[in-house]
């Protein structure tokens, strides 16, 4: 181990002693989330600053940074499943009613895919604007091989239609389901959840102790996973601070400027489509400059993280705990959202890409044919989009193949690829808060003394307080 290496990870751990020691004083969680964040932008400028692009010692830092980034990913990716089983089992059984189970599902559903349309109308606007366009780009070795990457990957998105993405949400094994195995096993793992409250609920008249027994069995369970979300949660900042101090000491500034005007169109719609998400917030009855700071510790992590499926525990403790959603419907949001009408991912990225790649074969990209046909098939391909990193990718292939244009020119943007996509997760899990807030209101089941007050994810505690 090098003096160097041995230095930076002498620097990262006192950043992290020092996110500890605000941790054992009460500071609160979206000021601690906030500084993990500027430690980790201070901290991974300064490496790129002072080693340069590719530097060995780079790498070799990141990879102990991993260990505390990466791992805190994969406890929250363990916790996934089991808190989809129980919170929409114990939701069911307190439903009790097949006709509000399916208002929730059909509002989530349908502000997630109207919300789609929405952010690929944006993304379309914003390539106009920037004037993008992949004519006369060049290919690097790396991109050629991203290229070539995509261009195997065709035949499986061209292999997938609506029926069969639909079909795909059945769990026909949930056991493997719930290893996350699949693109749709959150969504299966969720009918499969229903199917079991549905069950259940069926034989409350009948067999009431049975019923009794295993309802109570289920908020034992609750109980343990909530715990050990509330455990996990925990290390946020301390994660949140390794995952942008790898991401920014490892990002080219020349591969950045050499694309910025995709960076810029890219963060443009994103940021339009975010007020896109506040306005409906705003029509629901709620304080946006509230909301946006209930929602900042997720959006955080999402950004940070890349991953829109690991960002579900946190978002449901935030809607549950901060937004006064009920947790049935939390669960139901994050859930879909990690997979169904992803905004970012399924919605503005493959709507850009569409708009600069159509050029290069001839086709005007602005006629109404096209951009109509553009947004049918953005929205509908948005469903069943995976909520992990790659995700964009798998929707991008589905939008580009069903318009008939060249994928591999997608591999011109991989230089950037990790920046944009911090953006976009960022973007899904604001647009499936959004969705279960508005399902919340118009439901009528919101808790507005949780939304009004001033409450905090207590993590040091078995309980959520103001």
């Amino acid at each position: 181990m090098s003096l160097f290496l041995i230095l930076n990870l002498a620097i990262a751990a006192a950043a992290c002693a020092l996110l500890y020691f605000m941790q054992q004083r009460h500071v609160s969680f979206t000021k601690r989330v906030f500084t993990a964040l500027g430690l980790g932008v201070v901290l991974g400028a300064a490496f790129q600053g002072v080693y340069g692009t590719g530097a060995q010692i780079i790498k070799d830092t990141n990879e102990y940074l991993g260990i505390v980034g990466s791992g805190y990913v994969k406890l929250l990716q363990m916790i996934v499943m089991p808190l989809i089983m129980v919170s929409i089992i114990q939701a069911v059984l307190k439903l009790r009613n097949a006709s509000s189970l399916g208002k929730i599902s059909a509002l989530t559903i349908g502000t997630l895919m109207a919300t789609t349309a929405v952010a690929a109308t944006i993304g379309i606007l914003m390539a106009k604007l920037y004037g993008l366009t992949a004519v006369g780009l060049t290919s690097s070795a790396a991109e050629v091989a991203r290229g070539a990457y995509l261009e195997g990957k065709l035949a499986t998105a061209q292999e997938i239609s609506l029926p069969k993405m639909i079909l795909s949400f059945i769990p026909e094994n949930p056991f493997l389901d719930m290893t996350g195995v699949r693109n749709t096993s959150t969504i299966a793992v969720v009918l499969f959840s229903i199917f079991i409250g549905v069950a259940a609920t069926g034989i409350a008249g009948k067999q009431p102790d049975v019923f009794e027994s295993f309802s109570r069995f289920i908020h034992v369970a609750h109980a343990i996973v909530m715990r050990m979300v509330t455990l996990v949660l925990r290390l946020t900042p301390f994660g949140v601070f390794a995952l942008i101090t790898q991401v920014l000491a490892k990002s080219s500034l020349q591969d950045i400027l050499n694309l910025i005007g995709f960076v810029a169109a890219s963060y443009s719609a994103l940021i339009l489509m975010f007020g896109v998400h506040l306005i409906l917030v705003s029509l629901a009855g709620l304080n946006p400059a509230r909301y946006v700071k209930k929602i900042f510790p997720v959006l955080a992590f999402a950004f940070t993280s890349r991953t829109s499926a690991g960002s579900i525990p946190m978002s449901v403790q935030t809607q549950t705990a901060r937004l006064g959603t009920p947790e049935g419907i939390a669960n139901f949001a994050a859930s879909f959202g990690a997979t169904i009408g992803q905004n970012g991912c399924a919605g503005i990225y493959p709507a850009m890409l569409a708009v600069m790649i159509a050029p290069t074969v001839g086709i005007d990209p602005f006629t109404s044919h096209f951009l109509l046909t553009l947004v049918g098939i953005v929205t509908i391909g948005s469903v069943g989009v995976a909520g992990v990193g790659g995700g964009a990718t798998f929707a991008a292939l589905i939008v580009l193949s069903a318009m008939n244009l060249p994928v591999a020119l997608a591999g011109l943007l991989i230089s950037i690829e990790p920046l944009i996509d911090m953006g976009r997760t960022a973007l899904n899990v604001s647009g499936s808060i959004t969705a279960g807030t508005l399902t919340s209101r118009v439901l009528g089941q919101t808790d507005m003394k949780v939304f009004d007050s001033d409450a905090e994810l207590n993590l040091d505690s078995d309980q959520q307080v103001a």
